[in-house]
Order: C-alpha cells, then structure tokens, then sequence
C-alpha cells in the first residue's frame, strides 16, 4: 500500500483537497484531529504532557485544556518544541497503525507539519496543496474570525511556502485561477497505477 502525505501552509486548502480524495474513496488520515484524540487517549502521553506542563493540562474528566495548553506553547518556542516532541512520535504510530488497518491501494496522511516533524520520512510521496499568501490571509481570517497579525504569526510557525513546495512531489495549485478536482483526478490516476505496480 502506498502511503501519500499532503501538506501546505495554513489557509492553502489541503482539507478541502483531501475531502476531494475522500469522494474518490481515498481514506484520509487527519492528522492535527488525530493529534487532539491521541493527546486524551495515550496514557503514557498525558503522562508526559502532565509532567511537563503541569496538572492544569487536563480536567477533572481527563478532557484536555487546549486554552491553557496553547497559552503556553505558543508564546514560548521551547515549548512548542517539547510539546512536539512528545506528541509527533505518537502520531507517526498511530498514522502507521491506521495505515495498517485499510485496504485500499493507497491512503492520504494530511499534516500541515510533515517536513517540520520529520514525519515524511514514513510516506511514499508527498502532495503540496499551494496558493498565494494574500489568499491564504483572506481564508483563515475569514474562516477563523481572526486578525491579519494573527494569521501572520501562524505562519511564521511553519516553513516557508516556497520552500516546502519544492520539497514536495506534486503539487496542486489552490490560488482560485486553475481547477482543483482535474489536478485531484491525474493525481489519483497516476497513484492507482504506482500501487497496481508496485
């Protein structure tokens, strides 16, 4: 089975494409939503995350306190370091036994983080979902109800767009000038012929 990332920055579309994947009966692993549930599910990580940011982190039903837990991480990039480094190397596992678990010819992991965390190293190949930086902008303020500054500062958390799309294998461009699900369909195409190969 071929394992196929798909990343972008934030506000590039990559849900929306993986959505387009989905329809095509493509299983999609999502990996910040993933993240979230591994954070409450694997003991031996709320462990961690307790001991190194406090009993706070979590209520009294083992809910995680992602207001307390943000306030901290992303004000201080230290931080955010450890907190990816307890949490990424769960979710590689989990990725890889969800991966396990299907049975299509190929599956689609989405992170925005896969260079970032070194994740990519455990796919086949990787798609980069890419639009403009003012477009972006626009979508998440949008989307999100939040400032220009505020999406600017996320960004700046992740590499840059140029950079990462040259890392990537194949790229579809989402800039609302060229057509989205043609690029999805040749993609899907060429990947149902490399795992019939393979």
């Amino acid at each position: 089975m071929l394992k196929i990332g798909i990343t972008g920055g934030i506000g590039s579309g990559k849900s929306t494409v993986s959505k387009i994947f989905e329809l095509l009966g493509v299983p999609v692993y999502y990996a910040d939503d993933r993240a979230k549930d591994i954070l409450v599910r694997d003991k031996a990580l709320a462990a961690a995350v307790r001991e190194h940011f406090g009993p706070e982190v979590y209520d009294e039903s083992g809910a995680l306190n992602r207001k307390y837990l943000g306030n901290i991480v992303f004000n201080d990039k230290d931080k955010l370091a450890l907190l990816n480094s307890l949490v990424h190397p769960a979710t590689i596992r989990d990725s890889d036994q969800w991966a396990h678990q299907q049975t299509t010819p190929y599956v689609l992991k989405e992170a925005a983080l896969l260079f970032e965390t070194e994740s990519f190293h455990y796919l086949d190949k990787i798609i980069g979902v890419y639009a403009p930086q003012p477009l972006r902008i626009h979508r998440v303020m949008k989307r999100d109800n939040v400032t220009r500054d505020e999406v600017l500062a996320r960004m700046y958390k992740q590499i840059d767009e140029k950079i990462k799309m040259r890392l990537c294998d194949y790229v579809i461009q989402n800039d609302e000038q060229q057509m989205v699900i043609p690029q999805v369909l040749a993609l899907h195409e060429t990947f149902m012929k490399m795992a019939t190969a393979s």
